[in-house]
């Protein structure tokens, strides 16, 4: 009997709910970003273009960030970063481990570099362009971790609180059945940071500048992924340090302080 983790069958294919919302997400995002484009005058064609090198340079940096950083729960299996070099067909299998939000952004901004120095476009208004798109994909896509059991917080007795099967446990957690939805966390961190862009960019269109509502994305991403970081088991341990925590606070701090020049040094070209 297949269980709901295990996703479904159309004839000889099968398809995992994770890899499914994964695509949602995308689809969704790269359909967004085209409604983005005509509503602020851009041509559409440059969504299309910029898609497939985006998902591309994304997917590579995301698993790049994996394979340097696996979490507990790729190590306790044997997939350690030493393992995936001596193994490099699995660092290629995406379908083995997993991705890391970090590489990705720097991955996607490579691409978003690329594809406007190639076309002579302005980098950081792309990256404006395509910020309210990442943050929807990113919201739809972690609702894939549900179905995968994974990305889950400390032990809780609250009431959304998720019940984990004892093959998707941690060691040492192998008694403890309920945790902190921290997937669902993130969707809604995803979703807010969605508003506010959204909001911002109607609100505060002529007070923007080039590079501001991705810079506010990221920052705003940032600063509450810091703090889930607290609560989440499976981290990302780099010589005992959680190495996404410490990424997510010096993003934050970046953000804030190149914001604060753009606005209080106008002259100074920073993005």
């Amino acid at each position: 009997m297949i269980s709901i983790t295990d996703g479904f069958s159309i004839g000889i294919l099968h398809f995992l709910w994770s890899g499914v919302l994964i695509a949602i997400g995308i689809t969704a995002g790269f359909l967004f970003t085209i409604y983005e484009a005509k509503y602020r005058n851009y041509d559409p064609d440059i969504v299309y273009e910029l898609f497939l090198p985006l998902i591309f340079w994304g997917t590579v940096g995301a698993r790049i960030w994996h394979i340097l950083t696996p979490p507990l729960s790729s190590v306790e299996i044997g997939l350690t970063t030493q393992y995936y070099f001596s193994h490099p067909l699995d660092a290629l299998a995406i379908w083995i481990g997993g991705f890391g939000v970090p590489g990705a952004w720097i991955g996607g901004l490579f691409a978003v570099f690329l594809f406007a120095r190639k076309n002579q476009l302005p980098l950081w208004e792309l990256a404006d362009l395509i910020a309210p798109g990442l943050a929807l994909a990113h919201a739809i896509g972690r609702l894939g971790n549900f179905f995968n059991q994974e990305l889950y917080g400390l032990p809780t007795d609250l009431p959304w609180r998720i019940f984990i099967d004892p093959a998707h446990r941690l060691l040492g957690y192998e008694a403890v059945q309920y945790y902190h939805p921290l997937f669902a966390y993130e969707v809604i961190l995803n979703i807010v940071n969605l508003v506010v862009l959204l909001w911002l960019s109607r609100k505060f269109f002529y007070w923007l500048k080039a590079g501001d509502l991705f810079l506010i994305y990221i920052g705003l991403y940032s600063f509450f992924r810091f703090f889930l970081e607290i609560i989440r088991l499976d981290v990302a341990l780099v010589n005992g340090i959680n190495i996404n925590q410490i990424f997510f606070v010096f993003t934050f701090i970046y953000t804030v302080i190149v914001l604060f020049i753009k606005r209080r040094f106008p002259q100074k070209q920073i993005l």
